[in-house]
């Protein structure tokens, strides 16, 4: 029997939680019908971060890779080209310095002084690349509470904004107010919250007076093409105590819109549009996958996965995706049921999932890319439709997509814990 068609009718309980939904699914197994991916291109060890802060920004049509290393004792942001050439390094400790800001120094050389306590280069934050004020940036906050924006052309400093406080948490972009411009919002660990325009003036500053340890999130879905009516915006705000979870909506001014405990912890969240509206997806510690209106802070629905931590990752129109121990979940975004379950690794832990077009066929759905490195391109009904593997790696970070081989067409990047970049091609 071919085994993509083969639906088994379960039930997936959520362990006797209030409010946590019931869905029946299918699951979807994976056979010899996949296209087998093959590495097409990869670059040499780097020290540094896990790879889990890597990102791919846009310039002039070409892609580049940027990630955070280490070179010479010092924090460095780098480019990788396709094809595995570095096309610029910028060391933190120079933009901490002011020597880059607004000019194109972004080659300099890999040295420096910027050091922890106990001598490793100080940290940066997950990289975020967008479009700000026109141009391609990657913007990203030191652990010395920095929030920082790079031209992603050159490597040279847009604006480096001091946060009042530690950081280290990856900053979010776009439309905050509305008015076509994207903004950039992060987040010090002492509970300032900071909105920058273009430049890096302030839009915002407020003090929450509590600990933040999640990225903050800004909500705008009516510049991101989203079929909602893009309405509130705002930054959402997590923070974990010792005893509940707090999620705050923050205005255009910084101001609270509202406030509410969840119903799981979030190891994972990612904001949202749906076909009621915009919503924040919370991936729980506790293995449920929740959703909360961002009109009022309200709880939607509620759905137990499994017994440990799930990641959310893309949604697509309708759906969102979610990985788990050896496993993928597509859930629909109205009411939470389980559309279907994919399972590939044993029980590897699988990273957030991405939504792509990889094949021929140019239908987009998930690739999930698992710890062992495991990769798994899905069409939209869970079907495996290519698969590959980056060898002999450990993977921290969900796929990233460029055209690798100039074909017009993206190939998954896959960025492993010891800073190689390999691109797939089926």
């Amino acid at each position: 029997m071919d085994r993509r068609v083969l639906f088994a009718s379960l039930i997936l309980l959520a362990g006797g939680a209030t409010g946590v939904g019931v869905a029946l699914f299918a699951f979807v197994g994976v056979d010899g019908g996949a296209v087998d991916a093959e590495i097409v291109w990869e670059t040499e060890p780097v020290p540094g971060d896990d790879g889990s802060g890597a990102v791919v920004a846009e310039t002039a049509g070409d892609s580049v890779v940027v990630q955070s290393t280490t070179a010479g004792g010092e924090r460095v942001v780098r480019a990788t080209a396709v094809g595995g050439d570095v096309a610029w390094r910028t060391p933190v400790s120079a933009i901490a310095a002011g020597d880059l800001a607004g000019e194109g120094g972004g080659a300099g050389a890999d040295d420096g002084g910027s050091e922890t306590a106990d001598g490793d280069p100080a940290g940066i934050s997950g990289l975020v690349s967008a479009t700000v004020g026109g141009d391609p940036v990657v913007a990203f906050t030191t652990d010395a509470g920095e929030l920082v924006a790079l031209d992603a052309r050159d490597g040279s400093a847009r604006f480096a904004v001091d946060l009042r406080g530690p950081s280290g948490l990856r900053p979010s972009v776009g439309d905050l107010d509305g008015d076509g411009d994207a903004e950039v919002a992060a987040a010090a660990t002492d509970g300032t919250v900071l909105a920058v325009d273009a430049a890096g003036d302030p839009v915002f500053e407020t003090d929450l007076g509590v600990t933040v340890d999640r990225r903050p999130l800004i909500a705008d879905f009516e510049a991101n093409g989203g079929t909602g009516t893009g309405d509130p915006r705002g930054v959402a705000v997590a923070t974990v105590g010792e005893s509940e979870t707090t999620v705050r909506l923050l205005d255009a001014d910084g101001d609270a819109r509202w406030t509410e405990t969840p119903a799981v912890t979030p190891l994972t969240w990612t904001a949202v549009d749906t076909p009621d509206g915009p919503a924040l997806a919370l991936g729980g510690t506790n293995g449920n996958l929740q959703t909360i209106d961002l009109a009022d802070g309200s709880g939607r629905f509620e759905v137990g996965l499994q017994d440990l931590p799930v990641t959310v990752g893309d949604a697509s129109p309708g759906r969102i995706y979610v990985g788990g121990a050896g496993s993928v979940w597509a859930v629909d975004l109205r009411d939470g049921e389980v559309a279907w379950k994919q399972q590939y690794g044993g029980e590897t832990r699988v990273n957030a999932p991405r939504v792509a077009a990889v094949t021929e066929t140019d239908e987009r759905g998930p690739v999930a890319v698992n710890r062992a490195g495991d990769v798994l391109a899905l069409n939209a009904n869970g079907e495996a439709v290519a698969q590959g593997d980056a060898g002999d790696a450990v993977v921290y970070a969900g796929p990233l997509f460029a055209d690798a081989t100039g074909d017009g067409s993206d190939e998954v990047l896959v960025v492993t814990a010891d800073g190689r970049v390999l691109a797939l091609d089926d």
